[in-house]
């Protein structure tokens, strides 16, 4: 297998390998599905491109560890056409295939009455077929008419395939495959069985991250194992090179910029309770003249020398609490940065880091870098979940005021204020529901619930460096 780009007679470049895996629900089995498809395309000597539909930080994770390439997010509610076959085309360019997790059912979105964000509008834009995924526990004829629902609901979504998860035996199968086969004239590619040895443990933010270390190689395996044992892999290189040529765009992301007169030292915190960040969103500050040190809040003891900025993303800082809290020094190091003036964007865990404290499930309370005024408390419930349009109210590191984004969030914290807190956000959730304040502003610090993809807007990027450049 060539692990280059494919291309025909003439040396031009053949349209890019592509296919979509759809679910019918969350739950249903599309990541186990994903996971599987592209281990065993990385085993038999294909170079796989993993993408995510959606917001999602733990699945491209997965991704990742098993095709040893960087997987990537498209959301195409927060990151516009032309910026979203950019960052494709970017990535897909290198691979023999790329294979695209979708995200919650097929058709979920941004709203109910609006296809944006959903795993079908991305099928859309990149022209690409789509495998959908249903789960056939407890069912026979019935997955019949689901498929049926599913590849009409919307004729301009090529759904070519189906492969049934949860498959108890044979027979079950039998009933199943035929059904869907005659009923909608959808091949069934293949199916997973129903065993509990491939499915990957889940907490409070969904799947456990491959990044914490405790999911075992066996369990990919035996993932991977199913996939070889009974999906047809050939059929589906072969409706993943059935494609046209990307749809035509503008480019603007990895176009000639003006970058600083040296390259600023980012600082990004990445290890087990910190690795939520979007890889586009470093290749981009990378792209405006930024150089990036990573960094480790659990184990190094203070931050490298000569930082012009620390970017701190989300993760799991609960779940490490205390090996956070024993590293006084790197807490130090972090507060004497924030002290110094020198800037700090931080979202999700990355605002925990930088609290006063974290009080964890049990109500234990362990100290922090003690940057904001603030105190983080895990909930027992989810305090938030979903796309987030941001109003800048204030001037800060990444933007002006009057500036508007599109972001994520999801967490099971909250924050306890305890001294006077500035805000520079107000976040509104869809169809105008009653915003909140985030973005909690300290000197040259912002710290904010909200994620953002720095491909929605690109001045987002070019103002950290500049503030970097200044520092």
């Amino acid at each position: 297998m060539d692990n280059g780009q494919q291309t025909t007679n003439n040396g031009q470049p053949t349209p890019s390998p592509r296919i979509v895996i759809a679910g019918t629900n969350s739950g249903c089995g599309k990541t186990t599905v994903a996971i599987g498809l592209m281990s065993a395309l990385a085993r038999k000597g294909y170079k796989v491109q993993g993408f995510k539909a959606g917001p999602d930080y733990i699945d491209p994770g997965h991704h990742t560890h098993v095709t040893g390439i960087p997987s990537r997010n498209l959301d195409t509610w927060m990151i516009g056409r032309d910026r979203l076959l950019e960052l494709f085309e970017h990535s897909a360019r290198h691979a023999n295939v790329s294979v695209i997790e979708g995200v919650m059912g097929m058709f979920d979105g941004y709203d109910a009455l609006d296809e944006r964000g959903s795993t079908a509008h991305l099928a859309k834009l990149l022209d690409a077929p789509v495998l959908l995924v249903i789960n056939a526990k407890a069912m026979a004829r019935s997955a019949a008419a689901m498929v049926h629902g599913y590849k009409t609901f919307d004729p301009a979504v090529r759904v070519v395939g189906v492969i049934a998860n949860n498959i108890s035996s044979e027979n079950h199968l039998e009933y199943v495959r035929p059904a869907i086969e005659a009923a909608t004239e959808t091949p069934v590619l293949g199916y997973l069985q129903n065993d509990s040895e491939i499915v990957l443990a889940e907490r409070h933010l969904g799947l456990i991250p491959h990044a914490e270390g405790q999911i075992a190689e066996q369990r990919y395996e035996k993932i991977t194992q199913n996939v070889l044992e009974h999906v047809d892999l050939e059929r589906l290189i072969e409706w993943a090179s059935d494609v046209r040529k990307l749809p035509e765009y503008t480019p603007s992301i990895f176009t000639e910029k003006s970058k600083p007169h040296h390259p600023v030292k980012i600082g990004v915190a990445r290890d087990e309770a910190f690795h939520f960040y979007y890889e586009d969103n470093l290749d981009i500050l990378r792209a405006f003249g930024a150089e990036l040190v990573f960094f480790s809040p659990l184990y190094d003891r203070s931050l490298p020398n000569d930082l012009e900025l620390l970017y701190i993303g989300g993760g799991f800082p609960e779940m490490f609490v205390e090996q956070l809290a024993d590293n006084s020094e790197m807490l130090r190091s972090i507060k004497g940065f924030a002290e110094a003036s020198m800037p700090i964007y931080a979202e999700c865990g990355g605002l925990m880091l930088l609290a006063q404290s974290i009080r964890t499930f049990d109500g234990r309370v362990y100290p922090m870098a003690g940057v904001l005024p603030v105190k983080s408390n895990m909930m027992p419930r989810r305090m938030a979940l979903g796309y987030v349009t941001i109003r800048v109210r204030r001037d800060n590191v990444l933007s002006p005021a009057g500036a508007v984004h599109r972001g994520h969030e999801f967490h099971w914290s909250t924050v306890e204020e305890i001294g006077e807190v500035t805000y520079a956000y107000e976040t509104v959730k869809r169809r105008g529901r009653a915003g909140k304040r985030d973005g909690i502003m300290v000197g040259n610090v912002l710290a904010s619930y909200a994620h953002l993809h720095f491909a929605s807007d690109l001045k987002l990027a070019e103002n950290l460096v500049a503030k970097a450049d200044h520092a």
